[in-house]
């Protein structure tokens, strides 16, 4: 974090860690200037500048449990979207185990994308409930958000997800609209979530419906 910050910068970040693990408190007024004193560039293709740098200041909360959740939680609530965003994204890096459920199911209640998609990292992988995760996850395909921005989901996609993104690939086939392309891989491991209606409708769909009978038939005229 500190190679990509200007000497101010890097000043002004330390000074504020410092400030904060004396007094708490003091990060009420460090949040919300770190894009100006930091920048917003982008980092990767998950955090930028102003993020990482409200994750170093959430870090250094000298809190715990009930106090910590509460002085996140209220960053959340008074804070824009860059800084509601910047608390998502910086969840697991908390020790909340599910305190913090309530900040990522009201980012996903609402439709502003960017923090729909902060909402889904590896603290809502490791903690959203299935059907609530089942639910997140239709919503990024209503919204176009690429699945592969959805964190866990190699490991939490099942039968019950594939019928969800079947049916909504039904609907949207039978109203004359694209199916998004991260669909079909996930319905694949679950083939007989795929419905007569469905096969007609959608070569792709019937392509899969029917791939584990060819693989079978490949396997005996191998063997």
């Amino acid at each position: 974090m500190h190679a990509v910050l200007d000497a101010p910068a890097r000043t002004w970040l330390d000074e504020a860690v410092t400030a904060i693990a004396a007094d708490p408190v003091a990060i009420r007024s460090a949040f919300p200037t770190a894009r100006r004193r930091c920048g917003h560039a982008r980092l990767d293709e998950h955090w930028t500048v102003d993020e990482a740098a409200r994750a170093v200041l959430l870090t250094a909360l000298p809190l715990h449990g009930g106090a910590l959740i509460g002085e996140v939680a209220r960053l959340h609530r008074h804070g824009d979207p860059a800084e509601q965003r910047a608390v998502l994204r910086s969840l697991p890096l908390l020790d909340l185990g599910d305190l913090a459920l309530p900040l990522v199911r009201e980012a996903l209640r609402g439709n502003d994308t960017t923090l729909i998609e902060a909402a889904l990292g590896p603290y809502a992988a490791v903690h959203l409930p299935d059907a609530e995760y089942r639910q997140a996850v239709l919503k990024c395909v209503f919204h176009e958000i690429p699945l592969d921005r959805v964190a866990g989901l190699d490991t939490r996609a099942d039968h019950e997800l594939a019928r969800m993104l079947a049916d909504f690939a039904h609907e949207r086939i039978v109203a004359g609209r694209d199916v998004p392309p991260d669909v079909p891989p996930l319905v694949r491991a679950f083939p007989d979530v795929i419905g007569d209606e469905l096969a007609e409708l959608g070569e792709e769909f019937a392509a899969l419906r029917e791939e584990p009978a060819r693989t079978e038939q490949q396997r005996k005229e191998k063997a």
